[in-house]
Parts: C-alpha cells; structure tokens; sequence
C-alpha cells in the first residue's frame, strides 16, 4: 500500500492532492524507476474515491514524464529530475550553484500553457490547436508590407514608438471598427502584444490580491493562469452547452447574477463569441441580461473578442461593447485568429480614462508593442489583405468544421453529444458520464491521436468527461480519419464498460 492520504474536506480537489502526493514520493525516492503502481480502478478502491480521480491524476503524471502507462501491463514510474536542492558548499569565492527552483514564487511552471500545445510526434493527427494554420498564411503579401515600411520609414519604426500604439495602425483599427458599429475615438484604443498582455494589463491595472473575477466555467487557460498567478480569487459561472437539457446556451446569466449578488466581485470576464472551449455564442437577449447586471452591481465587464470575426455560418451578433451605453466594457481582440499568431498585435477599448491607465501600466512593462510588426499590419490592412485573408480562411473553416461535424455524427455512439459552432476553431466534446478523456487520450495517443482534455480548461469543478477538438488545423481527410479512430476507440470502451457490467450481474445472480 501506498503512503497515500486524501482529505476530502480540502478545497484542494482530490486528484489534485493525488497528483502532489504521487509526484512527492517519487521525488523523495520512495517510489523508483520502474517501480509498478496499483491500476486506477485498484487504487480508486483503496482510497475509497472514484476511478476518475486517480484517472485524472494519472493523466496529469504522466503528460509530466512521471509516469507511463502500458496497455496489459500497468502504469510504471519513468523517474523524475531531482527537485530538492541542499544548501551548497562553501567554495573559495568561485560561487556555487544557485537553486533557482526553490526561488520560484509560484508553480506556473509546472501547469502552463504548454498542456494545449503539446509537441505532435509525426503522423500524428492533433485536434489541439485553435489557432490558424501557416500553410496559408500570405507570407509574400505580408514580405511585401513589411519591405515598403521599412524603405518608407524605416528608420523611424526601428527607433522607440508610442505606448499607446503606432498612429497608422490604430487609424486602420479605428475604420474597421467604425464598419463594424463601433465609434471609438483614438483615446479609447490602446495597442498591446495580444489578447494574453491585455489580460494581464488589466489584472496589473485594476486587480489585487484576494480580490475577485467572475470568470465562465469552463474558460480560457491564459486567463485562468493570470488570475492564479496575481493570487485573485475566480468565481466560476458555467456555461451551458446542451440547449435542448437547459433551454440556453452560453454563460449562465442567471448563475452569474447570482454570484454577484452573493459577492463582492471586481471584474467578469467573458468570451461571448465562439466562447473558447465550447464554442458556444451568447444570445443578444442574455447580452443584454449580461450588461444589465454588471451595471446593477457596478462591475466591469471584460469583453474578449478574439474569436468574433471568425464566424462561419450565421448571422453575426453585436458584441457587449457594442451594446454598452454606460461605458462599462472592456473590449480585448488580437491579429492571432483572423491572421498571424506570431506576430503579437492586439487591441483593447474601453473608456479613456480605463485606457489611460492600461496605457500607464503597459508603458511600464514593455514601453510599446514592437513598432516593425505594428507598421506591417497597418499597410496589410490598407492594402486590403487582411479582409481578403478573413475571406479566404472562412471558407476553408467552414469546410473543416462541416468534415468534423458529419465524421461525429456518422462514427460517434449516441451516448456522446456536442456543440454545433456557428464560428470559431473548435468544438466542445462530452463523454457518457463515468468517462475519464484523460484516460482516452492516453489510448489516443498510442493511435497517433491528440485532443485537449477538458480539465485543462476548468478553474473549479473539472468535469472530466470533456474535451475539446480543435478543427481549424486539420485537413478534411485527416479529421475524417481521426475521428473515426477517436470513436473507434469509445466504443471499445464502451463495450468493456458494457461487459463488465454484464459479468457483475451475472456474479451476483450465480450468488443467489
């Protein structure tokens, strides 16, 4: 039997503190290379919890290196690098090692972002990413821009710029909102590197500890990871993903106005667009629920829109920002979805005297977003290439989300549902209940298939019997089939599932 003592009292979920024991014994030597550990289903039984707890923290272990599973074999220890530093020795002043990691102040490095983008092996199909794919990026186009900024001025793009923005990109922005209903004045618009740094900007702007954020449950990682890593409370607000179990879709307005009754909540943060994991969109009605309550409790409203201008089918909805007439909303967005994820160029816009103070908390972080990739983007736009790009992309989304949809409704058992995305990259997968997509992933994998677990994307209550597919980087014949083999391998499990539960009744009929 393993040392291992669980306290469901904790706030700390259970697979959690599995996770830290399991990772805390093979640090201190006490579990070896090679050393076998009980099954999930054998050590769910000794611990007296369920098997998707251990199923989970297995799954954690592992995509740590801690740990393998082998099919008819058993989960072995693969051994770990040691954490623990001892005081280092006196030398004759040529120093000694510097233990950085127990300097760390937190333990982003062990839960980062780099769980959604994990390395694909070759051949392998990955339904992992939400991003565009580079084999169409306009690489010419994009050379092109980028040569005649440089003989125009280039000079001055190279020398250090305007916190707030280089003038001809945000001239360019402020027409492309002006087309989308948006009046903004310049005041109210501040460049940054990204949606990621226009979180952070407003969690350093208006955030301290201990305070709180409504945030949607499930939700972006980066947003969840700024807020744990600025020590601020998230209050979660589901999302609803099943219309017909509900009657709505999206946030759960209703949860949400509860929680802030409940509450003393500093800011709520939402994707009402193609929300990303689930791919769900906010009816108008409830937008304006939305607005309603957050002005009622005085609380700002961060808008992100990064997903919005990739709608693929459909009427396209007024964001919040566009709805707000109190100045209550925060708008986010980035060049990533609709363009080039590398070049880190985003926006947000919102009340001057909001983005005065972003812009002062910006300035003091980076002094401006780099000037080159601002510039290039701004002749791209003039040009007409970036709506030209938007065009083109759309129609090549569409086909893939249309390959994914009928290879789920033609492979996937009828115990599975999922959303039906109007727009966006992905699309939001839940499992009959009692399924672990931890567990999955790892039979996955060993078939050349990557999904994203939906745990990953929770800050409260996990339900471990999601995941998310990403479709917007994969071809329509590889998403025909790796679905198929994605629903191959459920309905294995299924029938396992279903057999054992034969053989339990059959055993305690032979009892009686």
């Amino acid at each position: 039997m393993l040392p291992l003592h669980l306290q469901p009292e904790s706030h700390i979920p259970l697979y959690v503190q599995l996770r830290d024991q399991l990772r805390a014994l093979v640090h201190s030597g006490e579990l070896r290379t090679g050393d076998r550990i009980p099954a999930s289903r054998e050590l769910a039984g000794q611990l007296g919890v369920h098997r998707t707890t251990v199923a989970n923290a297995y799954a954690e272990l592992e995509s740590e290196g801690l740990i393998r599973g082998h099919v008819g074999r058993g989960t072995f220890i693969c051994g770990a690098p040691v954490k623990q530093f001892s005081p280092p020795p006196r030398s004759n002043g040529n120093g000694g090692a510097m233990p950085w990691e127990a300097l760390f102040a937190d333990e982003r490095g062990e839960e980062g972002l780099s769980r959604l983008m994990p390395d694909v092996p070759p051949g392998a199909i990955a339904f992992t990413a939400a991003r565009p794919p580079d084999e169409f990026f306009p690489v010419e186009e994009f050379r092109r821009c980028a040569n005649d900024v440089l003989r125009r001025e280039g000079r001055r793009i190279l020398q250090l710029g305007s916190t707030d923005g280089y003038e001809p990109l945000k001239r360019g922005l402020l027409e492309l909102l002006r087309g989308e209903g948006l009046n903004v004045r310049a005041e109210q618009l501040l460049i940054t590197d990204g949606c990621q740094q226009a979180i952070d900007l407003v969690c350093k702007a208006f955030l301290r500890p201990g305070d709180s954020v409504a945030l949607e449950n499930p939700a972006y990682p980066g947003a969840i990871a700024i807020f744990a890593s600025a020590r601020v409370r998230t209050l979660a607000v589901g999302v609803e993903t099943d219309p017909a179990r509900t009657g709505h879709v999206g946030l759960n307005v209703d949860a949400l106005e509860t929680v802030l009754l409940q509450n003393r909540v500093k800011l709520l943060f939402i994707t009402p667009d193609f929300h990303n994991p689930t791919g769900t969109v906010l009816p108008v009605a409830e937008r304006r629920r939305v607005l309603e309550i957050a002005a009622h409790y005085q609380v700002p409203v961060i808008e992100d829109g990064i997903y919005a201008r990739v709608r693929l089918r459909g009427n396209a909805l007024p964001s919040l920002k566009r709805l707000d007439n109190s100045g209550n909303v925060i708008h986010i967005d980035s060049i990533s979805k609709i363009a080039f994820p590398g070049l880190r160029v985003g926006w947000c816009i919102g009340a001057e005297s909001a983005i005065e103070r972003l812009r002062l908390v910006k300035q003091s972080t980076d002094l401006h977003t780099d000037q080159l990739s601002q510039a290039t983007m701004a002749e791209f736009i003039r040009r007409g290439y970036l709506a030209r790009h938007i065009g083109k992309m759309k129609k090549v989304y569409r086909s893939r989300l249309e390959a994914m949809e009928e290879a789920l409704e033609k492979h996937m058992p009828d115990s599975t549902t999922w959303t039906h995305p109007e727009g966006g990259m992905s699309l939001w997968v839940t499992l009959p209940p009692g399924f672990d997509a931890g567990e999955l992933l790892i039979h996955a994998r060993e078939r050349g298939i990557l999904f994203v677990p939906g745990r990953h994307f929770y800050s409260q209550h996990p339900q471990p019997n999601t995941l998310r597919l990403g479709f917007a980087g994969v071809d329509e014949k590889s998403i025909a089939r790796g679905i198929e083999t994605l629903c191959d391998l459920l309905k294995a499990e299924l029938r396992k599932r279903q057999r054992g539960v034969r053989d339990e009744f059959h055993a305690r009929v032979a009892l009686i």
